[in-house]
């Protein structure tokens, strides 16, 4: 079987390379090297100037210059601060959307770099540090110089690409919509309809030039959940006097973290429930009459994501009523579950091997979550990741952290793996 699949995709490819012009592809890589340095100065100047989810204001202006001074046209204000740029070859053939995510987040930065952030912003009422601590200023970069190499190679391509600035990735502030789905809600792909979709995200984890992706579900669904337990408040030194919520919320916290350990088929997809904050009470001596915590549901299976939706409602349920006490629970649904088209999939992968110089490689589901599933719910689309791990360690810093680092020389197998996979799908076609 696996020397068929091998068989099958060595077919595939040979039909893909031998519809793309070799001699466009050996140009499109020479120009991918001679834009490096300056995707790696854009990063650096966004990095320098972060902004927060659906305040991408000067981003979306650096974006929007540039690709009206490619000749493209662009759109701007789109979910908020959102810029699309089209290019239009002229020539029948697919419509390829390419996407890069915008926003910065509300993190103090604590790296050495020469342009690190010292940008700060209000967030919920408080004011902090704002830092790409994700990598979106990379992605941001990378893609405007696909754009002006596609560009500049337009009467050697057919179909049409469009080019996908994305804000609010993140979420957005309260009472606002955001990201993605406000995106397609308000048409990005549709005039021209888009057929397929790509994204990449750069990783802090994975050693530079590798790039990393899977077929079928690759990143987990999002769901918020929010719990309000009512007690009734009374003198600390006399608890029977009342019922508290504190400890009631604590005894649910407790449970909750069974229904995935002990309720839950874990050898079909993993799940993940983590409670990220607790509120309660002002004072040390008094049992307050209400308490709150809140956290986040990470499944990969849209059965078991009901299940535990279920199993959560149970638990709050049942334990607030065995202390007298009354609970609330609301789950709010964020990100599906991210699903590499398994086709498609197929289709790209010597594209990636190509452009990470033989070093794409499969990996298993992550439980992290990713708003490029709204895209793909509407057309199929592929997003992988590329690395740009540090190579000294103490430079190692995660994602979402203050210490988040990237080699800058991954960005090329970015730029690479962007033009190829678009390039060769306008070609398959």
């Amino acid at each position: 079987m696996k020397k068929l699949i091998a068989l099958f995709v060595l077919l595939m490819s040979q039909q893909l390379f031998a519809q793309t012009p070799a001699s466009l592809q050996v140009k499109l890589d020479a120009q991918a090297s001679e834009i490096e340095q300056k995707v790696i100065q854009w990063r650096r100047e966004i990095h320098a100037n972060p902004e927060l989810s659906n305040r991408e204001f000067k981003t979306a202006e650096l974006i929007a210059t540039h690709l009206r001074s490619l000749g493209l046209e662009v759109q701007t204000g789109v979910a908020h601060t959102g810029v699309v740029g089209l290019l239009r070859t002229g020539k029948p053939g697919p419509v390829v959307a390419l996407r890069a995510d915008m926003d910065a987040l509300p993190v103090v930065e604590r790296t050495q770099l020469p342009f690190a952030s010292r940008i700060k912003a209000m967030y919920n009422g408080v004011e902090t540090g704002v830092m790409h601590a994700c990598g979106h200023d990379s992605h941001v970069a990378i893609l405007m110089g696909v754009a002006e190499i596609l560009t500049k190679n337009r009467k050697d391509l057919k179909g049409t690409v469009k080019f996908i600035f994305q804000p609010a990735e993140e979420g957005a502030p309260v009472g606002e919509e955001r990201g993605a789905a406000l995106m397609v809600k308000e048409g990005v792909l549709a005039n021209p309809k888009v057929d397929v979709i790509f994204g990449m995200h750069i990783s802090s984890g994975t050693p530079v030039g590798m790039i990393t992706y899977k077929s079928g579900g690759s990143a987990a669904a999002n769901d918020d959940f929010y719990v309000k337990v009512k007690g009734r408040q009374t003198h600390g030194a006399a608890p029977w006097g009342g019922v508290d919520p504190i400890v009631i919320s604590s005894q649910m916290i407790l449970a909750i973290q069974t229904i995935v350990s002990r309720q839950s088929n874990l050898t079909n997809e993993a799940a993940v429930i983590t409670v990220g904050r607790f509120n309660a009470g002002i004072r040390e001596n008094i049992i307050p009459e209400e308490a709150s915590f809140s956290g986040t549901i990470r499944t990969l299976d849209s059965m078991m994501q009901k299940d535990i939706h279920a199993r959560l409602q149970r638990t709050v349920t049942n334990i607030a009523a065995s202390a007298g006490a009354e609970a609330t629970l609301e789950i709010i649904k964020q990100e599906p579950v991210t699903y590499n088209d398994p086709a498609l999939t197929l289709k790209m992968v010597q594209s990636l091997q190509r452009a990470s110089r033989g070093q794409a490689v499969t990996v298993h589901a992550g439980t992290g979550a990713e708003d490029f599933a709204y895209f793909q719910q509407k057309v199929p689309g592929l997003y992988f990741s590329v690395g740009a791990r540090a190579k000294d360690e103490k430079l190692i810093g995660a994602h979402h952290t203050p210490d988040f680092y990237i080699e800058e020389e991954g960005f090329l197998t970015g730029i690479r793996a962007m033009i190829d996979v678009t390039v060769d799908y306008l070609f398959m076609k």
